[in-house]
């Protein structure tokens, strides 16, 4: 088995993948990549995800779009450089007004994972500043890339 298959194989639930090298400036003073920086790579990967969406720019046509309402990580393991990470994206539970975008960071030097996370996203009018309802078209391409049979 190659290290890709080994990567593809702890990222086979996340469909939205991209390839991260961790840099020199990634690591603070104890010798290892600073846990904000995982944020930085989750984000990544949920712009990445946002894509898939068809999220664009905010304020397109009806002013709605995505506002990061919270975020998480389980830090399994220390990344330093030098290192590449994959980070899987996929979305998780839809509601009337949210969505989940789950994570997971691999580490290419150690064949494993480093770090699980996941943020809630909250669709949002721009133009009113307030919470706006997940439109029916977007929840049919969030429940495409989350896998679910309709």
């Amino acid at each position: 088995m190659t290290d890709t298959d080994r990567i593809a194989g702890l990222l086979v639930d996340f469909p939205v993948r991209v390839e991260i090298p961790v840099a020199w400036g990634d690591m603070d003073a104890l010798g290892h990549v600073n846990n904000t920086v995982y944020f930085r790579y989750f984000e990544t990967a949920r712009l990445a995800c946002f894509g898939e969406l068809g999220l664009g720019q905010v304020g397109q046509s009806d002013g709605v779009g995505p506002i990061l309402h919270s975020a998480s990580c389980r830090f399994r393991i220390p990344l330093t450089y030098p290192d590449t990470v994959t980070v899987g994206a996929r979305v998780g539970d839809v509601g009337e007004d949210r969505f989940a975008v789950l994570y997971r960071a691999v580490s290419h030097r150690h064949d494993a994972v480093a770090a699980d996370g996941e943020s809630l996203v909250v669709t949002f009018d721009y133009q009113t500043g307030t919470k706006a309802r997940v439109s029916d078209e977007l929840r049919v391409r969030l429940r495409a890339l989350r896998g679910d049979a309709e």
